[in-house]
């Protein structure tokens, strides 16, 4: 057996590209992570692009469902350029965001009352609320 097996072997040893039947030398066979049962290509670039365009409407959430749905697109560099392009917006969009975000939190949260001196008040949702009557704490 070890005799019928070994000029296989040979040959993909010396030659790599010879299996044919190696799926990370193709690259995805579908831009969805749904495989067979996601979308056609045509639909696939349609989706992307609105996910895409509908992130700047200030819903970054778009851009995160994008990155997970097209995840074999943006996990392959050569597979489907027209979806790519898209998803990697999403992708860049996405990270800009959360460090905008992020950054925000952390400006308030560390910062405070001796970063933002007496105008603090002001910014505080709870003393907004508090203000406005929402809370309920009389």
């Amino acid at each position: 057996m070890e005799a019928s097996q070994s000029p296989t072997v040979d040959r993909q040893i010396l030659n790599p590209e010879s299996n044919a039947n190696s799926i990370a030398s193709v690259g995805p066979l579908w831009p969805t992570v749904d495989g067979p049962l996601g979308l056609s290509e045509a639909d696939a670039v349609t989706y992307a692009r609105r996910f895409y365009k509908f992130g700047f409407a200030l819903l970054p959430w778009l851009w995160a469902i994008n990155c997970f749905y097209f995840w074999p697109v943006l996990r392959h560099r050569r597979s489907f350029p027209q979806i790519r392009r898209y998803v990697l917006g999403s992708a860049i969009g996405l990270t800009a965001f959360t460090i905008l975000l992020c950054s925000w939190a952390l400006t308030f949260a560390i910062g405070g009352e001796s970063l933002f001196g007496t105008s603090w008040n002001q910014l505080v949702m709870y003393n907004l609320a508090d203000k406005w009557g929402l809370t309920g704490w009389n």
